[in-house]
């Protein structure tokens, strides 16, 4: 009997001291700094949920629009494809020319030849979209997002590209004469051989871009050096 209970007593002990350990930490007030990474944590799903495409949700892919049916090479002009989901959608060298692409989902979409020539794609999600080659002079882009988009050869002469976010974008010789890009996000955007020539880059961040050899006649804020 005596040696059962030095087995169980110092259990009994351990579970107690425990406890009362556990209950002294819950009641103690967590550092700033434990609390700040507790709240930074809660912080990617936040992030993604609001980096979900502002158009096209997750509904299915327009396919036939107002008598329309997309696809490369159709001339459609003056479409209206506001928050469509286009996502992957190929309409190389199609003649969208004047359609409303306000918010649109064209994540991946093949534009490339395309005419979009005063189309509005004003918070259109354009990320790794194909712009090759493609005609937006005169296009609103507002607020749009181009990241790792392609537009090499891309017209976008007197474009809006007013806070619009252009970072890692792959655009050599591209053609942004005239165009407003106030504010937009340029950073690490490649841009060889292009021409800037009358464009407003204000307040436009361009931490590691590359303009080698551009064209910058009459550019208001555009980096020096090049």
């Amino acid at each position: 009997m005596t040696s059962h209970s030095k087995t169980v007593l110092p259990r009994k002990l351990c579970r107690i001291l425990a406890l009362n350990a556990l209950a002294v930490c819950l009641a103690a007030p967590v550092p700033a700094v434990l609390a700040a990474e507790m709240e930074t944590a809660a912080i990617p799903a936040a992030v993604e949920e609001a980096g979900q495409p502002v158009g096209g949700g997750e509904e299915e892919r327009a396919s036939v629009v107002n008598g329309c049916t997309l696809g490369p090479r159709i001339v459609c002009p003056n479409l209206d494809l506001r928050h469509r989901n286009l996502r992957g959608l190929s309409l190389a060298g199609a003649d969208l020319h004047g359609a409303n692409l306000m918010r649109a989902d064209l994540r991946k979409a093949d534009l490339r030849g395309a005419d979009l020539t005063g189309a509005i794609l004003d918070g259109a999600d354009l990320r790794t979209a194909f712009l090759q080659g493609a005609r937006l002079s005169g296009a609103r882009l507002r607020g749009a997002n181009l990241e790792f988009a392609r537009a090499t050869g891309a017209d976008f002469t007197n474009s809006d590209l007013t806070a619009a976010n252009l970072e890692a974008i792959r655009a050599d010789k591209i053609n942004l004469a005239g165009a407003s890009l106030e504010g937009a996000n340029l950073q690490e955007a490649k841009m060889a051989l292009s021409n800037l020539s009358g464009a407003n880059m204000d307040g436009a961040k361009l931490r590691f871009a590359i303009f080698q050899d551009a064209l910058m006649t009459g550019c208001r804020s555009c980096p020096t050096g090049w």
